[in-house]
């Protein structure tokens, strides 16, 4: 492993995007321990991309236009839900108290793992990204490919963990205030929408 792979790593890890977009939402909304959940749901998303990368089937993606486009509406469609339900109060900004037992768990890890997987972006990055780390002379790269994927996963974790702890923290501040809750859920419904628009339009 190398300084290089864990400041690349770092910088695509903390650029905001739907998973960072979700954590947020889940702080603000439901407080802290939603957004751990969310944090964990948006890591574990990463992993069907990981290994898709890994196995050599995002090439799949990458040469063949219908699997590609099937693929990137369906993610585009579902961001463009979490946008509507979102501006309907249902959706990620929807406040309920901090702690809501299992069901609420459930239901913010399998939207964070949706987010996450509905992108075929992923699966193309890490094609393109994780082979640069492994050495041309690597005796085990499989080995060596799956510990920078854990390693990534677990800065994705961290760095996700941070994001939803701060919005937990100015959670009281916001939903005290009708109008700046207002603000925020339009805010982002618009960004789920823009990065469905982005999505949408993006090339492989």
């Amino acid at each position: 492993m190398s300084i290089e792979f864990l400041i690349t790593s770092f910088i695509v890890i903390v650029s905001p995007g739907t998973g960072v977009l979700y954590t947020l939402a889940m702080g603000l909304s439901r407080g802290s321990r939603a957004s751990v959940v969310a944090a964990f749901g948006c890591t574990i998303g990463i992993v069907p991309h990981m290994a898709a990368a890994i196995m050599g089937l995002a090439a799949l993606l990458h040469t063949s236009a219908l699997a590609y486009q099937t693929f990137k509406y369906v993610g585009v469609a579902y961001l463009l839900y979490m946008a509507w339900n979102t501006l309907r109060e249902h959706g990620a900004l929807q406040v309920q108290k901090e702690d809501d037992g299992k069901g609420s768990a459930m239901q913010v890890t399998v939207t964070a793992v949706l987010i996450n997987i509905l992108n075929p972006k992923l699966s193309i990055f890490f094609l393109a990204f994780l082979p640069q780390f492994v050495s041309a002379d690597e005796a085990q790269p499989l080995s060596q490919m799956l510990m920078l994927s854990g390693i990534f996963m677990l800065m994705t974790f961290v760095v996700f963990v941070g994001y939803g702890l701060f919005a937990a923290a100015v959670r009281d501040h916001v939903i005290s205030r009708p109008r700046v809750l207002t603000w925020m859920r339009r805010t982002f419904a618009a960004a789920f929408a823009a990065l469905g628009a982005k999505l949408a339009v993006a090339d492989r």
